[in-house]
């Protein structure tokens, strides 16, 4: 093995370690936050995403949150369980399950609304780093739809 390939296959050579590892992170750092919400970190994604647009479909979510159906399914049955969403067969086309915030859901987003910042003040980024990493951040997210 040539010492360029040697090189490449180093751990910190890697971008895809730190993102790991940065997101890892970052999630244990909702999980305080969100166990008073009782939401795990992926229940909080898909409540952010019905905050800011419901009702959507099963499909259009998981193309919101870059997950698919085997992942999402799961997660929607325990939201439903918990009282804060509802699914349902859309009328138009049977085929479509529709997701429906209910008014305990809708509720929960005022509890939520001091996440954000307190997982802020938990990332040693100043305003204009964090701009700049989530503009990149996204960069890799729309390449991954083309």
């Amino acid at each position: 093995m040539n010492r360029t390939a040697e090189e490449a296959l180093r751990l910190d050579n890697q971008l895809c370690f730190p993102l790991y590892a940065a997101s890892r992170e970052v999630i244990k750092q909702y999980h305080p936050l969100l166990a008073s919400l009782n939401l795990t970190y992926t229940q909080y994604l898909v409540m952010l995403v019905l905050w800011e647009k419901a009702p959507l479909s099963e499909k259009e979510m998981g193309l919101k949150l870059h997950l698919d159906s085997g992942t999402l399914t799961p997660v929607l049955k325990s939201l439903e369980a918990k009282g804060y969403i509802l699914r349902t067969r859309s009328k138009e086309d049977e085929r479509v399950v529709c997701v429906l915030l209910t008014d305990e859901g809708a509720a929960l987003k005022n509890r939520a609304g001091d996440v954000p910042a307190q997982i802020g003040a938990c990332i040693p980024l100043t305003e204009e780093e964090a701009v700049t990493l989530h503009t990149l951040l996204y960069k890799i997210l729309d390449s991954e739809e083309k």
